[in-house]
């Protein structure tokens, strides 16, 4: 199933994006809270099914922020269907 992000909400504060599905269903969402130093992230699904897609959709976001925002600690929480998942989004230094 093919998911994607639907800004709900945006100030220079925090982010509420929707996650919704083709037909515009909203499947979840994610949002982010910007502080000082600090980016808390929590993303939500109760759809099962878009576990694998809901990880695609969220790294490369998650890792977007942190190469926009270095000097920022990123904390977050991610679940879907009630479980928590694990998004690695550290790139690996070379």
């Amino acid at each position: 199933m093919q998911i994607y992000f639907s800004p709900e909400l945006i100030k220079p504060q925090f982010q509420v994006l929707n996650i919704v599905d083709q037909n515009e269903k909203a499947v979840g969402y994610m949002t982010c809270l910007f502080d000082e130093q600090k980016v808390y992230v929590y993303g939500q699904s109760e759809e099962i099914g878009v576990k694998e897609d809901f990880t695609d959709l969220v790294k490369p976001y998650i890792q977007g922020l942190t190469k926009a925002m270095p000097q920022h600690e990123i904390y977050s929480y991610f679940s879907v269907g009630g479980q928590k998942i694990e998004i690695n989004f550290q790139e690996k230094k070379k």
